[in-house]
């Protein structure tokens, strides 16, 4: 990086000498024409510019005075030069060239181009958004975090230098004590990795545990940017049916694959919690193929009727499972947080493929995370969200129950941030009407059928299937929500061919 930082500034240095008022101009017109320079933005002082690019004073006061007369910029004693107002009205970006030949890109580039584009990250307009994964401001602990920011900022490190790519050794300490106090998972230090969120965690199994020819084994349904990361890959998916057991372990006989990603302690999206014979046969199964299972264990904090499910890294042989937890569901997943147990033959692989994506996570926010552990507050703080998300659980089965009765079904309501609600009289072809009227009254619903990698089982193709989050809402808003949508529903249903004959 020294060699490189000193080639780098002789030949800049090197260049700024060659310059003159003429170059100087020139190539200030073209950023201002360009739309690098916007009109009415200041530009750098004499002095700064001047210093900038090693040229003195009188360089840059010359071809400031150039581009005066040209009207190009505004300049008045005392002040920084801007950008003519008089340009004000006329164009000053220019519309960059078309691309004659094709655009090229890698066998990963073609197969993202081609991936379906994930929805809007926060609509707009929309009064109750019922959508997953968001949580709600008023549950993060701002002052709490600020202060435990303010500490990790505080510390003078030795030296600014790169981390290690696996994380913070004081957080992975602390993490290495939650994950044995709230899940039994026992691991030695050198196993964690910090990641940027799960998502960059699936990233990088898929990137190492995957060839093009390779197939993966999946729930079906499951958590669409897991299948779509891992397919990124050139490798095909393999689904396997899910039932209120989670995945059908059974089906498994006969399937070869390199990995097998899975959701057993709530499985997304339907909530079925994987008994301890299906896990033994999901292990036997990987040990046969020489498998990974990824365990994505995203929401096990939120169990509303027993304590968590032991994960599968907690049975007597996790040599094959890769663990893969987050704070997303507990602090915000604008933080960017999460980590991977890795089996030890894995940790150094992993460890590089983490240094050559973006060296290591931010430190100040991996340090603040473990102040917050170690402190007990972690913990304190997931205790009361908990007891808040089941009160705001509560109001959501009671509204739809309320409304809707025996006409629907919910699943998936004994944890996590969601439930899935199925309309018994409400046939699937509606279901994008459905969507679009509710959207069009401010209520944002979300379909469970994107989630499934092939054609909906027989039991439940005919009817229309919802993934209805409630972490980021309030009481009053849920109960409202569940007004405006059984309003929407009935709309429908009075709409539909035969109805009241």
């Amino acid at each position: 990086m020294n060699e490189m930082g000193q080639s780098s500034s002789a030949g800049s240095a090197g260049r700024s000498h060659a310059m003159g008022a003429r170059q100087i101009c020139v190539a200030l017109r073209e950023q201002i024409l360009g739309g690098v320079y916007a009109t009415g933005s200041q530009l750098p002082s004499s002095r700064g510019l001047a210093n900038d690019l090693g040229v003195s004073r009188t360089t840059v006061t010359i071809a400031y005075e150039q581009l005066a007369a040209e009207g190009f910029i505004e300049v008045r004693q005392g002040a920084r030069p801007r950008v003519a107002s008089s340009l004000i009205g006329h164009e000053t970006g220019r519309t960059p060239a078309k691309r004659v030949g094709p655009v090229l890109l890698s066998a990963y580039g073609g197969r993202l181009r081609v991936t379906p584009p994930w929805p809007d990250y926060l609509p707009s307009g929309l009064k109750v958004d019922f959508r997953y994964g968001d949580l709600a401001p008023s549950d993060f602990p701002a002052l709490v975090w600020k202060r435990v920011m303010n500490e990790a900022m505080g510390q003078r490190p030795l030296r600014l230098a790169y981390d290690d790519p696996r994380g913070s050794r004081r957080l992975r300490q602390a993490l290495q004590g939650y994950l044995w106090r709230a899940r039994t998972l026992s691991c030695d230090l050198e196993q964690i990795i910090i990641v940027n969120g799960s998502q960059q965690g699936l990233d990088l199994c898929a990137r190492l545990l995957l060839d093009p020819a390779d197939g993966f084994v999946i729930e079906d349904p499951c958590y669409k940017m897991a299948r779509q990361v891992f397919a990124s890959t050139g490798a095909s998916p393999i689904p396997v049916i899910v039932d209120e057991d989670g995945m059908k372990t059974e089906l498994l006989v006969g399937i070869e694959a390199r990995l097998a990603y899975v959701t057993p302690s709530h499985q997304f999206p339907l909530g079925g919690v994987m008994p301890i014979a299906r896990r033994h046969q999901l292990l036997e199964w990987a040990r046969h193929n020489n498998a990974y299972v990824i365990e994505d264990d995203y929401d096990s904090e939120y169990r509303y009727d027993i304590n968590p499910v032991p994960p599968l890294h907690s049975l007597e042989d996790p040599g094959a499972v890769i663990y893969l937890g987050t704070i997303s569901k507990t602090l915000s997943p604008m933080l960017r947080i999460g980590y991977l147990v890795v089996p030890p033959e894995l940790q150094e692989v992993f460890a590089t493929a983490k240094q050559f994506a973006d060296r290591h996570s931010p430190v100040a926010e991996q340090e603040a995370l473990a102040s917050l552990i170690e402190s007990g507050g972690y913990e304190s703080h997931v205790r009361r969200v908990r007891r808040m998300n089941g009160e705001r659980r509560e109001a959501l089965l009671g509204a739809v129950r309320r409304s809707f009765g025996d006409r629907i079904a919910v699943q998936g309501a004994d944890a996590g941030l969601h439930v899935v609600v199925w309309f018994n009289d409400l046939p699937r072809l509606c279901e994008t009407t459905l969507v679009e009227a509710a959207r069009s009254v401010g209520l944002g619903l979300h379909l469970i059928s994107p989630l499934y990698g092939r054609q909906l089982d027989q039991g439940r193709s005919d009817r229309v299937g919802l993934v209805m989050g409630y972490a980021a809402l309030s009481i009053r808003q849920i109960e409202k929500g569940v007004e405006v949508l059984r309003e929407v529903v009935k709309q429908m249903q009075d709409a539909l061919p035969g109805h009241g004959r």
